[in-house]
């Protein structure tokens, strides 16, 4: 899937580099001009919150987030027709028919309601300042090692410092200004936000706060049910404060200011949306009663324990001196070694700072996103993306950032039991998306929705999480979810007539198409050979889990009979790992899912001492689909070059990825200034 700017692809490079011992070099972003869009401004977040800092002396803006906040309320979107089609568009397939099987998939199989619904903003709060405008001396940045964001610059020989955090202990956006002289801060606070003005109200608290309460959208007919309270507490060391009507505060002549701002939601879980959103979002402001300092040393304390598990030095040079901004346009052209690792640490900021443990998982949009509608509706697109966003947590320490997804995981599992019965199985499935309603029908049509495997994706990450743990009480509450998984595939794998082989059918290959006859007009297959590596990981993982618990079945004799059905993968006609069963590879095909190769990573059947002739199939597949794409996919094929030993191609990719970007449609690879990848 493309993406406009792709927080998975930026986090999966993570991957590709080694544990070193500690750069002592500051690990900060840093640059000599305000933001003036969203992807130059600096984020920061607490895995519940995001904010968005952008750095204008005379206009500051905070863009606002919380995790909860989504558009539509609980429900599922599967078609009940499923299961009566099935054996027609499986007859049409096996046939030859691919094109009509497809088009019979997209009133019977495909969801006939909702195709998911949006992550959406909270809006922003602006500061308005006096007499700013001729600013001097400025400097911002995002220090990834305390997770703060600094702003500083001087107008008429005051020198200005504003402080951001949102504390991971305070579950705050705290935001301090300071000036080097008495009496020199004065500026307005309101709020803005892009929902229509019925489903959004501006006032001022009883408490002398400012506050918004909103209600995210409705959404392809389900109605919009999370509501959400911003509130805004400001505390000034001298000066004045006024209210002014009943959405705009004032300071005056202030020496300096704090302001605390909190959000909550109605949201409780995914089946339920019974809270008070003013009530939590108070619950939290109770925390802004503290010293600052104290406020600051306790958020940098808890965020720095996590972010120090890791130390990475690559060596040192000149360039590190320079801004950010100027890194990224010089990187293909000057030896950078320090930006690699800190483009890697950036990596694990992102991923600390948008999945902690009992909140929400990292989205297609990590936590931040100032739209109502995201790319891609900023959901969880599970055809790599939302697991591309956690392959950095066990292999970079950070096993507990995993903690969202494997909860995602089990809600998810639990509400597909639903499209599991649409076919007519046991078990559970979903398919190539899914959002915080743990929805899991075939959405988006059937040229990009009827892929019943990902249920087998989730549990490969069930699984690795005991692997690097090792606590066998975890893997008996993830067993029954990985063999809800297998039974699913139990009931719905189908013998293809040619071979007699085991295969999912329909399915697809993501998102891309087969050339057949030097047409290509549908994407429904039998037998796609990533469907294949995944249920051999699913169903081989499943079985050693068993072993472990002394779970040995009948259950398990049919896993091991159907392991030795499976389709194989196949070695094409031009040397390359076949996409599909009947070789429709075509050489020309530079597709961005290179979905075949999921055996290779981040599966581990393709290796060279097992496989040998995998591997340099392997290597023709990634050559003929070349290096250049959007950011993600080429992240993708640096952990695979990194599996194939080829660290001198991995890092080409990531000396082709590191370059500027300000196509707003993503579609081309590349670094945003904030080091968003397109």
């Amino acid at each position: 899937m493309n993406k406009k700017w792709n927080f998975a692809g930026l986090l999966l490079l993570v991957c590709t580099f080694i544990q070193a011992q500690k750069n002592e070099n500051e690990w900060k972003l840093w640059y000599n001009q305000p933001a003036t869009r969203w992807v130059e401004a600096l984020p920061l977040g607490n895995g519940r919150l995001g904010a968005m800092v952008f750095g204008d002396p005379s206009r500051e803006e905070f863009q606002l987030n919380e995790e909860t906040i989504w558009g539509g309320s609980p429900h599922n979107n599967t078609n009940p027709k499923a299961k009566e089609a099935l054996p027609k568009i499986r007859q049409l397939i096996f046939e030859g028919k691919n094109k009509e099987a497809q088009e019979l998939c997209g009133p019977t199989i495909c969801s006939q309601s909702a195709n998911g619904m949006p992550y959406q903003t909270v809006g922003s709060l602006h500061l308005d300042f006096e007499g700013m405008e001729n600013a001097t001396n400025y400097y911002r940045d995002l220090d990834i090692e305390q997770a703060i964001a600094t702003t500083r610059f001087t107008v008429n020989h005051v020198t200005y410092t504003r402080e951001a955090f949102t504390s991971f202990t305070d579950q705050l956006l705290v935001i301090k200004l300071n000036a080097s002289q008495k009496g020199k801060i004065s500026f307005s606070a309101r709020y803005t936000s892009p929902y229509k003005p019925m489903d959004i109200k501006k006032s001022i608290s009883s408490n002398q706060e400012l506050q918004l309460d909103g209600k995210a959208n409705d959404h392809e007919g389900i109605e919009g049910k999370v509501r959400f309270t911003a509130l805004t507490r400001i505390e000034h060391d001298g000066g004045k404060k006024t209210m002014v009507g009943d959405s705009l505060v004032t300071i005056k002549n202030a020496n300096s200011v704090i302001l605390y701002v909190s959000i909550g939601t109605n949201f409780v879980n995914y089946k339920d949306v019974s809270g008070n959103s003013l009530i939590s979002a108070r619950n939290y402001m109770q925390n802004s009663y503290k010293p600052f300092e104290k406020a600051k040393k306790e958020h940098t304390r808890f965020y720095s324990n996590l972010f120090n598990r890791v130390s990475l030095d690559l060596g040192n040079n000149e360039q590190a001196l320079k801004p950010t901004d100027v890194r990224v346009k010089e990187f293909s052209t000057q030896f950078d070694p320090q930006m690699s690792a800190l483009y890697f640490q950036f990596g694990r900021y992102l991923l600390i700072c948008s999945s902690q443990p009992g909140g929400q998982a990292a989205n297609l949009q990590g936590i931040w996103n100032y739209k109502l509608r995201a790319p891609w509706d900023g959901k969880y697109t599970t055809d790599i993306n939302v697991e591309m966003n956690y392959w950095p947590a066990e292999v970079t320490n950070l096993s507990e950032m995993h903690e969202p997804f494997i909860k995602l995981i089990k809600e998810t599992a639990d509400k597909g039991k639903e499209s599991a019965a649409m076919y007519g199985c046991r078990g559970w499935t979903l398919h190539h998306n899914t959002d915080i309603w743990r929805s899991t029908g075939a959405v988006d049509g059937p040229a990009y929705g009827i892929w019943p495997t990902c249920n087998a994706w989730f549990c490969q990450h069930l699984w690795d999480r005991y692997l690097f743990s090792g606590d066998s009480d975890y893997l008996k509450e993830a067993y029954p979810i990985m063999k809800g998984a297998c039974e699913f595939f139990l009931d719905f794998l189908i013998r293809e007539p040619r071979n007699n082989w085991l295969v999912v059918a329909p399915s697809y290959s993501p998102e891309n198409k087969p050339t057949v006859n030097g047409k290509r007009d549908f994407v429904i297959v039998a037998g796609a050979t990533m469907d294949n590596q995944m249920i051999h990981d699913l169903f081989s993982n499943t079985l050693e889990a068993a072993n472990l618990l002394k779970e040995t079945t009948t259950f398990t004799d049919s896993l091991k009979n159907i392991l030795t059905n499976l389709a194989p993968m196949q070695i094409g006609r031009w040397g390359q790992l076949q996409e599909w069963m009947d070789g429709w590879d075509s050489p020309s095909d530079k597709h961005r899912h290179t979905s075949h190769l999921w055996g290779l990573y981040p599966g581990r059947q393709i290796t060279y001492y097992q496989y040998p002739e995998l591997i340099n199939a392997a290597k023709e597949t990634l050559k003929a689909r070349g290096d250049h794409s959007t950011g993600w996919s080429m992240g993708w094929k640096v952990c695979f070059w990194a599996r194939l030993e080829d660290g001198n191609h991995a890092y080409k990719l990531i000396t082709e990825q590191l370059h500027p970007t300000t196509e707003e449609s993503g579609q081309n690879g590349g670094t945003y200034p904030n080091l968003f990848d397109a």
